[in-house]
């Protein structure tokens, strides 16, 4: 099987597309896609400058995603003196699981001259995951513990870094499946507060995937997903062929059953009938745009103000995750 950029030996047939593309070209268009999504999503303000440089926190866990996010966005920004990259880390308390992908973490980052910061659950919470999965005062998943906790220290850091946006690596199935949940459940504020946080490009522009962008929120620090056209499969060749030092092993106490048969349910879709995750994007987004308009803004029946506890941005007199620690404490 040949390259059809160059004829040499090819390594994927992305179905999706047809083409089959060696190591090289492989990873050119995985470089030239998040490129193009920073462009079409506007995430260089035309507010940054070398005078006043916008600082971009990235969601770095170890795992392939955040680590091949972290290389391509070094090389795009490492001579533009508008962004400064700043990589932060979480440490859940799992044992035999994080400390590894901490050490890829760090690997990573002072090679690409980076800064880093670590922030824990045990400092921050006084909790780890390995003891709330053991005591499971909701009765919940462990990811729906554990993110709500990430979120949260995310969120916190990222302010407290002074960052204009957070970037996270989720990748092309992970944001279909996402779509096809939220869409399934039938949860239209959802999809709205989707696009707002994360989908909804900054500026407008002739290539943006909707003529709509996204409010300008005081609660949270914006995100943005520079991976989110990428299938999982491409960014894991990715770092295989850059020699990343990704982690790549599955949490130890995953066990989303409903993003399971999601994701199950994705793969059959995709290998029956190629280009269903690009598809099902392309359409979501418009619709998260027309969801956004009516749900979002002004018209939000959300009213953020501050958790009683902790000060985080929260609908209610408690937080999430504030809730959560005081029926961990109760156990």
């Amino acid at each position: 099987m040949e390259c059809d950029k160059c004829g040499e030996n090819a390594v994927l047939h992305a179905a999706y597309s047809g083409l089959h593309l060696c190591e090289s070209h492989l990873c050119r268009a995985v470089t030239k896609r998040v490129r193009r999504r920073i462009r079409e999503d506007g995430l260089v303000s035309d507010d940054a400058t070398v005078e006043d440089p916008e600082t971009w926190v990235i969601g770095l866990s170890g795992g392939k995603d955040s680590v091949v996010l972290t290389q391509i966005l070094h090389d795009t920004f490492a001579e533009d003196p508008r962004i400064e990259l700043v990589a932060l880390s979480i440490h859940e308390g799992i044992e035999g699981y994080r400390d590894a992908s901490l050490e890829a973490c760090e690997e990573l980052t002072d090679d690409l001259g980076i800064e880093h910061v670590t922030v824990s659950y045990a400092e921050e919470f006084g909790v780890q995951m390995d003891d709330v999965v053991e005591d499971d005062p909701e009765g919940m998943a462990a990811c729906a513990y554990c993110g709500v906790f990430r979120r949260d220290l995310l969120s916190k850091y990222a302010a407290e870094l002074d960052a204009d946006k957070l970037l996270t690596g989720h990748n092309l199935d992970d944001e279909a499946e996402t779509a096809l949940m939220n869409f399934l459940e039938g949860d239209v504020e959802q999809i709205a507060k989707h696009f707002e946080a994360s989908l909804g490009p900054f500026d407008s522009s002739a290539d943006a995937p909707t003529e709509q962008t996204r409010e300008a929120q005081d609660h949270h620090i914006p995100r943005a997903k520079p991976l989110r056209d990428i299938p999982e499969k491409e960014v894991a060749l990715y770092a295989r062929f850059k020699d990343l030092p990704a982690h790549i092993t599955e949490c130890p106490h995953a066990e989303e059953a409903y993003r399971g048969e999601i994701q199950d349910l994705m793969l059959g879709l995709e290998e029956n009938h190629p280009g269903t995750r690009h598809s099902i994007m392309a359409g979501y987004e418009k619709l998260a745009a027309l969801a956004a308009d009516t749900y979002g803004g002004e018209n939000s029946d959300t009213d953020y103000g501050e958790c009683d506890n902790c000060g985080a941005p929260t609908a209610r007199d408690l937080c999430r995750k504030c809730n959560l620690l005081d029926a961990l404490e109760a156990v």
